[in-house]
């Protein structure tokens, strides 16, 4: 009988056999490939945002548990229907994943009418007519090369040979997919292919839509990678195996192999040792290729570890983790999976494992390493340490058993738990806590992501304010122009989601729609059917107006309550503070000091808030217009975006549209 350590070391060698046969089991292959944004602008902005919001979550709730999604909401030139997908080697986690990338870089499209994404992962596309039986089109692009040409007319037939291979198999497949590897005669190199058409085609528009890439891509050679993005499907060749190993289940053939490898394993341990230690060494040169080729990185987040003893090796997480086991994941987002942990000394931690292959991602653990650990408040999370030094990098933070707030206020069960008073208590908290980033720091700290799901609660159900991989710094009093729009819909200030603006008041907004969260227990631009409702926003504002705000409150707001304390008047004025931070037009957002102080106010009247954004469209133009304008003449954060002269403008609003269509948003370095 074998020993539970002999079943662990062959259970080893297995997956590394595995690893060896094909690339890293995992790889969500969420590098953008390319982005087209339509030229026709959308109708109706405010129609047109909430719908695109109501959409994207549509979508986002169906990849968690498909590779494929679609979804209509709206009607007319505001309606948005959109198409998801994930190329089938992909797991389930890395679809989520994918998807989460397309999440954050989709809106910058906006304000156009609809657009298309392509990653190495997945596909997205929005329109506001129907578009699933389309499979050919102007866009379609075919994108080649690398750093490597194949001029031995071998390595070019075997390619043809793969691609038409993963035709066939794609059409006979109920999937549309196919993949491929075929051999190079003569040499020790292969090539591999994927093809996948979207599941919206019938058959014949699949087989068209293959068969014209197999055209196109052909023009890649002698390149030793080429890609073809189409209209109605996808197709990629390389030299480098890029394809994942698919489940057990989803052929026989694999099934066959998984079988075969098991038991070569059992009887030849031996052997398998030799291929396990070239394993060993394969991935540590891989690994000293990629750390060289982030060297710079690398250098500044080890003397960070090195100043601030934040150093933890990566066989310790994963000892704490249990080696990652299922029963110890606590959540998974765009940018990782976390698990709880205890340490050897019996401290309970969290650990993010971030999944990142490309710059962008370890930019984020940089920032979020480099930010959280210059900061310390009784209301932000703590980080312990982390590990740049394993396959993925770890942030280590402290264990707050009681998760996240959004737990709570939208569960009624388990609302029960925060009656009024340890809202209030939450709420007095989370504001002290962005007091101190935005005012009580050597450098100003935006977070960009203030949301329930980002507030932990410790065992006496205080808050902190966590994950800091958003956040931004700035020395001076001047807003941040950013193309590049990042954080959660239906937290996002206007100024900044339509126009890059960025400064503190996003997240004081974020904040007011937060509070309004707390009071209500309803989520903001959130509903379970597919058709547009009122956001929390634009329902609470109508109970405002009308003195009915006690109407939309949470009933688990009484409970813990005295008998005779009334709570509605404090509750009352919250959501009017709410109304306050989330007004149209930034300058008449209190800061957060300010906002922590209206809170203390009694019977003293608060301030009149004006509307929130999106009730009226036009509201946010003309109250913004003049600013904007003056943002634009005098160069703003991107002096050199626009280049248009007064003297052509005829209007203000001609003006500002003018300098929209060639202002600073098209500009890449303008940041």
């Amino acid at each position: 009988m074998m020993t539970h350590t002999t079943i662990t070391i062959t259970n080893l060698i297995l997956i590394s056999l595995l690893l060896l046969v094909s690339k890293s089991k995992g790889d969500a292959r969420a590098q953008i490939i390319k982005q087209h944004c339509d030229d026709e602008l959308e109708a109706d902005p405010s129609i047109y945002v909430q719908n695109f919001v109501r959409i994207m979550e549509i979508i986002g709730n169906q990849i968690r548990s498909s590779h494929n999604a679609t979804s209509s909401v709206g009607e007319g030139p505001n309606r948005n229907i959109g198409l998801a997908q994930c190329y089938n080697d992909l797991s389930s986690q890395d679809c989520i994943l994918c998807y989460a990338e397309i999440r954050t870089v989709f809106p910058t499209c906006f304000p156009r009418s609809g657009g298309r994404i392509y990653l190495d992962g997945c596909f997205m596309r929005i329109q506001n007519y129907s578009f699933y039986d389309e499979y050919t089109g102007p866009n379609d692009t075919t994108v080649c090369g690398n750093t490597t040409r194949k001029s031995d007319n071998v390595f070019q037939e075997s390619t043809r040979q793969a691609v038409a291979n993963a035709v066939t198999g794609a059409l006979k497949n109920n999937d549309y997919f196919g993949r491929e590897q075929v051999l190079v005669s003569g040499g020790e190199n292969s090539v591999y292919v994927l093809a996948e058409c979207w599941k919206t085609l019938s058959r014949g528009s699949c087989r068209a839509c293959l068969e014209n890439a197999s055209a196109s891509i052909a023009g890649c050679l002698p390149w030793s990678e080429g890609r073809v993005l189409n209209t109605g499907c996808f197709m990629r060749y390389s030299d480098t195996n890029f394809l994942n190993p698919l489940p057990a289940s989803s052929s026989s053939t694999n099934k066959g192999r998984i079988i075969a490898i098991v038991v070569s394993v059992i009887s030849s341990v031996v052997v398998l040792i030799v291929v396990f230690m070239i394993v060993l060494y394969v991935r540590k040169h891989r690994y000293v290729q990629q750390k060289r080729k982030g060297s710079y990185a690398a250098e500044k987040m080890a003397k960070i570890l090195l100043q601030k003893n934040l150093n933890f090796k990566y066989s310790t997480i994963e000892k704490a983790t249990e080696y990652w086991d299922e029963s110890n994941k606590l959540g998974q987002g765009g940018y990782g999976t976390v698990y709880k942990g205890v340490l050897p000394d019996g401290r309970e931690i969290a650990v993010k494992r971030l999944y990142f292959n490309n710059k962008f991602r370890a930019a984020e653990f940089y920032n979020e390493v480099n930010m959280i650990s210059s900061v310390e408040h009784k209301n932000l999370i703590k980080l312990l340490g982390c590990s740049c030094l394993g396959p993925e990098s770890i942030l280590v933070y402290e264990y707050l058993p009681n998760m996240s707030l959004d737990l709570y206020i939208f569960d009624k069960i388990k609302g029960r738990e925060i009656g009024w008073e340890k809202r209030f208590e939450i709420i007095i908290g989370i504001a002290e806590g962005l007091v101190y980033l935005h005012e009580n720091t050597n450098s100003r700290i935006i977070h960009r992501d203030i949301k329930a799901s980002n507030i932990l609660l410790d065992f006496r159900l205080r808050p902190k304010i966590a994950d800091f991989g958003l956040a931004r710094t700035f020395q001076d009093d001047k807003s941040h122009i950013s193309t590049v729009i990042a954080g959660t819909f239906g937290y996002m200030a206007p100024e900044y989601l339509i126009h890059g603006q960025l400064t503190e008041k996003v997240d004081v907004y974020s904040f007011g729609v937060l509070i309004l969260e707390m009071v209500t227990g309803m989520e903001n631009n959130k509903s379970k059917t597919t058709e547009y409702t009122d956001s929390l926003l634009s329902t609470a504002w109508k109970h405002f107006k009308q003195g009915t705000l006690e109407e939309i409150f949470d009933p688990n707001l009484m409970m813990h309550i005295h008998p005779n304390f009334d709570f509605q008047k404090d509750a009352i004025k919250v959501a009017h503070v709410g109304l306050l931070c989330t007004q149209e037009v930034p300058s008449l957002r209190p800061s957060m000091s300010s906002a922590l102080k209206l809170f203390a106010k009694d019977n003293e009247p608060l301030p009149v808030p004006s509307n929130p954004p999106f009730i009226d469209e036009k509201t946010m133009e003309h109250n913004d217009i003049t600013q904007e304008l003056q943002n634009y003449r005098d160069g703003g954060a991107c002096s050199s975006a626009a280049t248009v002269s007064n003297s052509q403008f005829y209007s203000r609003e001609q003006e500002l549209q003018n300098y929209r269509d060639g202002g600073a948003r098209k500009y890449d370095g303008c940041r």
